[in-house]
């Protein structure tokens, strides 16, 4: 089975309820998606979404490098040789990740249609059935309560709170959601860099004096701030978890080495696709440090990938942040992984299942 073509799409999903956090507020999922040819006349897909203020990719940029630098380097290569293929995306360029992510989901759900197996179990195997949390956006007290609500009646049993607007506000947010719904669901909170170290420990040892407990804190301080980690780290209990500081695995190597974190979340955007997440996962099963495998904004095909990997790679990959197409009003893909509120189901269809999509915009340059 080998390439011969590279072709790309758009879809366009809108939200049940905008997307908040302390840096950016959307209203649609929506992903540039990459599809695969090859001279069998099987299709391989991948998809990104465009997060400048995150990874730096845009659509723009995720289509000029596949098209124009990776993509033509493994034109005419063999699905079977999946690790040289990996190898040439990551090599082609650097930076660009969403783009490098996306191009290896459809390589990985071409390898998997090859093998006739669905790509968890090339993988390593693992469970089909996986349990995630569902993301509270920031927003007015009133609000983020009703949100909260409204996914426990839904079936949410974990809530990752969005703050880091307002420090005292956070607290106020914080501890209102926490006597709502402390004995219906786990809380996990999301500052998205909106702190500062010295007011992440203020936080966060005011709300552990109040009695809020919280499952963990995740990237609280801007990305390059490591030593704000690590200062953080040494003065609360609450578990914290690196995600922006944490995208590639030397990064992860550098915050193990510093133990600045407790916990790393992996995920494709950032890293770069599979082959670098896999990486991630076993460095931080050696060093018994949890994951957690989360997403962007994105749709079912990119967060299909991610659900596969985590079943696959469960021993180092314990917490699941994959609620990104449970945001949207419908999923255009069908087969595939089926994301049912908290629950999340994988096909025993080969690669990702993916049948067909619903919705899809031909893209050609300029766009």
């Amino acid at each position: 089975m080998k390439i011969t073509a590279i072709r790309f799409a758009k879809l366009n999903v809108p939200l049940i309820t905008p997307f908040k956090t302390a840096i950016r507020s959307v209203e649609h999922i929506t992903d540039l998606v990459v599809i695969i040819e090859t001279d069998s006349g099987v299709l391989g897909y991948g998809a990104a979404p465009s997060t400048p203020v995150i990874t730096g990719d845009t659509h723009g940029s995720i289509y000029f490098a596949i098209n124009n630098v990776i993509g033509p380097q493994i034109i005419g290569m063999d699905i079977e040789d999946l690790n040289t293929i990996c190898h040439k995306i990551q090599s082609a360029m650097v930076a660009n990740n969403s783009a490098k992510a996306a191009l290896e989901i459809a390589i990985y759900d071409l390898w998997g249609k090859l093998y006739q197996l669905p790509l968890y179990k090339l993988l390593g195997g693992g469970k089909n059935q996986l349990r995630t949390d569902v993301t509270i956006s920031v927003d007015h007290i009133d609000k983020m309560l009703a949100d909260a609500n409204l996914a426990i009646s839904q079936g949410f049993d974990i809530l990752k709170i969005k703050i880091g607007t307002d420090i005292e506000n956070d607290i106020a947010r914080v501890w209102a959601i926490y006597q709502d719904i402390a004995k219906r669901a786990t809380l996990r909170l999301d500052v998205n860099q909106g702190w500062t170290a010295k007011q992440t420990v203020y936080a966060i040892q005011k709300l552990e004096h109040m009695g809020v407990e919280l499952e963990l804190i995740e990237q609280p301080v801007k990305s390059k701030d490591i030593d704000g980690l690590r200062y953080i780290s040494e003065r609360i209990t609450t578990p914290l978890m690196a995600d922006e500081s944490a995208f590639s695995p030397l990064q992860v190597i550098e915050l193990i080495r510093s133990e600045a974190a407790d916990i790393i979340n992996i995920k494709l955007m950032k890293c770069a696709g599979l082959s670098q997440a896999i990486k991630i996962a076993d460095l931080a099963e050696l060093h018994n440090i949890p994951c957690m495998i989360g997403c962007m904004l994105e749709g079912s095909i990119s967060v299909a990938a991610a659900a596969h990997l985590a079943s696959a790679k469960a021993s180092s990959i314990s917490l699941i942040d994959l609620d990104g197409p449970a945001l949207g009003k419908y999923d255009p893909v069908q087969g595939g992984v089926n994301f049912d509120f908290a629950h999340i189901t994988l096909s025993q269809g080969p690669g990702l299942g993916i049948e067909s999509i619903t919705g899809l915009q031909e893209l050609t340059w300029p766009f």
